[in-house]
């Protein structure tokens, strides 16, 4: 059963529980009678939805504006603000598949800006990641990559994006190594990266559920507090899932739930609905669904609040937003039912006296 049909059966099981219906958590207007759900309606949940800073800027780039764009990343590079640069140029290569006339604009404008030449290194990649020929069209667009990686030599942004373009042009661990080691020299740790090496390793790619794991736990152990590279170990559990191989034995299942209490606990030093954590939110509770830690995932599905990603969703379905708005409602059914379930039993408790 796939993982979308196994949600919907079990949203069909929570509506024909029975007793629970009146204490079951409504879709759109939150808790009743006391059960637990997420205060965010579905008609405010947003996919991929950017920070008060990418915001205006997108804005901008939808009215073929480039100049706030720019001003955003310029910000980021005299700053040092290496995990923002990376999630905006990210989300700004990925908005540029749709609608490039901005950056052609901006190119046009200053051809050798740094900031400029590093979002349209992300784009390239992307296509040539898109295109039946992957591996040819990535070697193609090699130079890109060199001339941002040479524009702000202290950048760890465009060792990300090489590491990105390594992994689908079947470079060997030992290309791959060098690479890294260029990457983590210039920020240690740096969580793009971080989680490109991940992928790199993961079983889908070139290496195998342990080596994946066993990086994603000591890169984790070093990390710095609040990092979100603590997340890597459910990203691995996850990888280990999208492989199609579930944890065999104690020990795996044991090591994928400490991972996603790790992660539970890196959630828990954010704000609720903060964008930042928001995708290692979404992981989580794929992770947590697949455990059948239902509680836990309503939980993170509170903190998520309208932050739902494109990534983990889009591994399961092509309608993302759909896939995280059916496995909420199934989530509020399942502990709704339960929490009715568990009064019934105690309300038919007997309760005798012994002498």
């Amino acid at each position: 059963m796939s993982f979308l049909r196994a949600l919907r059966r079990l949203r069909q099981l929570g509506w024909h529980t029975p007793e629970p219906a009146s204490g079951l958590p409504s879709r759109n207007t939150g808790d009743t009678a006391g059960a637990p759900a997420s205060g965010t309606p579905d008609e405010a949940v947003l996919l991929d939805a950017p920070d008060a800073r990418l915001s205006p800027a997108l804005v901008a780039a939808a009215a073929a504006d480039h100049a706030p764009v720019a001003a955003l990343l310029a910000a980021t590079r005299e700053a040092a603000e290496w995990e923002n640069r990376d999630r905006y140029v990210s989300r700004l290569a990925a908005f540029a598949q749709c609608r490039d006339d901005w950056l052609a604009g901006w190119l046009a404008a200053a051809p050798r800006d740094p900031d400029a030449l590093l979002v349209k290194a992300e784009l390239a990649v992307r296509r040539a990641w898109d295109s039946p020929a992957r591996a040819e069209r990535l070697r193609e667009i090699a130079p890109l990559i060199d001339a941002a990686a040479e524009a702000v030599p202290l950048d760890p942004v465009p060792w990300r994006i090489a590491l990105d373009h390594a992994r689908g042009t079947h470079a060997t661990h030992t290309a791959f190594e060098t690479l890294w080691e260029q990457a983590v020299r210039r920020a240690p740790h740096h969580y793009g990266c971080h989680v490109a090496a991940l992928k790199y390793l993961s079983a889908q790619w070139y290496g195998s559920h342990r080596e994946c794991f066993d990086f994603a736990e000591q890169a984790a152990h070093d990390a710095l507090p609040g990092s979100l590279i603590q997340a890597l170990p459910v990203r691995a559990a996850f990888a280990q899932y999208l492989a199609g191989d579930g944890p065999v034995g104690s020990v795996q299942q044991e090591r994928i739930d400490e991972a996603a209490d790790l992660a539970i606990a890196l959630s828990a030093e954010y704000a609720a609905g903060d964008p930042w954590p928001a995708e290692v939110r979404n992981v989580l509770v794929q992770v947590l669904l697949r455990r059948e830690r239902w509680a836990d995932a309503l939980e993170q599905f509170e903190r998520i609040g309208p932050c739902a990603t494109s990534f983990p969703w889009t591994s399961v379905t092509d309608d993302p937003l759909a896939a995280f708005l059916e496995a909420r409602t199934a989530v509020r059914l399942r502990v709704a039912s339960a929490m009715a379930l568990r009064g019934r039993a105690a309300r038919h408790r007997p309760s005798g006296h012994y002498a």
